[in-house]
């Protein structure tokens, strides 16, 4: 997903018009050219999937597969301990949202399998830390990368997992102008790497990942609903998301797995991540430094769908006991198997100027604010979620409020950071 601080430049929706007949009859669409630029993103793909094979598949996997101790952690970690219980692997199981849905699934008796390789793309010790609280709610986390096919076979061959949590990804907007490569490696060759691996497992497991709100693009309808188009990625982390929506919907189509996409809408809340805007604002405000307040064209003020994070993890349970089973067996499909998507977002946009607001509040200090009128960077200005058929599916409703929830990840910081012990804030 997104961060918000990356995402405060958005592109204006730029206008085309047909000037040649022959490049009309060959791109009569905008679907159609998007359908190309998944066929290039597609051949990149493939090319840094298999050279990832021929490097990672000597690297970690190394580690783990002479060491019998480790087998037997998986196998504990893997356990179901209730009745009609899962064992799931979750991906990213050291972010935000995977640390999260992982502790929920292992506190109501479910077998859980951590995988994470721990980049730099943030502060590697706060998911250092985040692994810490999996480890002591019986979580056992292994260090590695979803491109390692060997590991993940000895994974599944060790656990037979029943379903996926898909969380690995590479986040961010603005960080794909920096390091392009680094989101085909995690978000589509990671991706490629991780079904194939599922599709050939035995039992097939059910698959539940994460896509993003930023496949919308410049959509300008809203809400966002599942069935609006979304062939106008506004950045290439958008357009790797969509990417892997059209993937996925191949894997079930050929192998019968089943898989479900959720659409996540700016998750907040305690444990985040330091480069969205609500967690740098915060860190900024308590340091006395300045915040850049971006707007829109003629100062419209940009709004997100803030959702919180126990919203959020709650949508990923329902989405995975709902998630069905996949149908297929050794690589070969039985029969159809359940592919779907979902939005999970909050319903009610708030704009950057009131969450700074709220802030304020909570840390009784008031902001030093630089509004600053946005240049296009492939950002949107608005994301508003529809969440009727996550509601009609499995029950999803958001509860809490940004106020209510900017308080608790208020109250997390100030602890975590030790600022309320007089320490400096980082």
């Amino acid at each position: 997903m997104p961060s918000l601080e990356e995402e405060l430049f958005p592109s204006t929706p730029g206008k085309f018009k047909d000037r040649n007949r022959h490049f009309h009859r060959c791109f009569a669409s905008t679907s159609t050219m998007f359908l190309w630029a998944l066929f290039l993103i597609a051949i990149t793909a493939s090319y840094l999937c298999f050279q990832s094979f021929m490097d990672n598949n000597n690297s970690t996997g190394n580690r783990y597969f002479t060491s019998h101790r480790w087998e037997k952690q998986v196998l504990t970690s893997a356990q179901i301990r209730r009745a009609h219980g899962m064992s799931v692997l979750v991906t990213g199981a050291a972010g935000f949202v995977g640390s999260h849905v992982s502790i929920a699934l292992k506190k109501r008796g479910d077998g859980v399998v951590g995988l994470d390789n721990f980049n730099n793309y943030y502060d590697v010790s706060l998911k250092k830390a985040r692994k810490n609280q999996l480890n002591e709610n019986g979580i056992f986390v292994v260090e590695g990368d979803i491109n390692e096919s060997k590991l993940l076979v000895k994974l599944f061959d060790i656990a037979k997992f029943t379903h996926v949590m898909h969380l690995a990804a590479q986040a961010g907007v603005r960080y794909a102008m920096e390091n392009p490569n680094s989101y085909i490696h995690s978000n589509i060759a990671g991706l490629v790497t991780l079904l194939e691996v599922s599709k050939n497992a035995n039992p097939q497991p059910a698959i539940v990942w994460a896509s993003s709100s930023s496949v919308y693009g410049l959509n300008e309808k809203v809400p966002f609903s599942e069935s609006d188009r979304t062939d106008q990625p506004a950045s290439l982390y958008a357009a790797t998301k969509k990417a892997g929506e059209e993937i996925t919907h191949t894997y079930n189509h050929i192998y019968g797995l089943s898989i479900t996409g959720l659409r996540f809408f700016t998750v907040y809340g305690p444990w985040g991540r330091p480069d969205m805007a609500y967690f740098s604002f915060t860190r900024n405000i308590l340091q006395g430094k300045p915040i850049t307040v971006y707007r829109g064209k003629n100062r419209v003020d940009l709004a997100r769908d803030f959702t919180y994070i126990d919203d959020v993890v709650k949508g990923c349970i329902g989405s995975l006991d709902t998630s069905g089973k996949s149908t297929g067996s050794g690589g070969k499909k039985r029969g159809p198997a359940p592919y779907r998507i979902f939005n999970l977002g909050n319903t009610s946009p708030v704009t950057v100027p009131m969450m700074v607001g709220m802030l304020e509040k909570h840390l009784k200090i008031k902001a030093k604010k630089n509004f600053v009128v946005m240049p296009g960077n492939g950002d949107v200005p608005f994301t508003h979620a529809n969440i009727s058929s996550a509601r009609k599916e499995f029950g999803y409703k958001p509860t809490t409020d940004l106020q209510t929830g900017l308080k608790k990840f208020v109250r997390w910081y100030l602890s975590y950071y030790g600022y309320n012990q007089g320490k400096s804030v980082k």
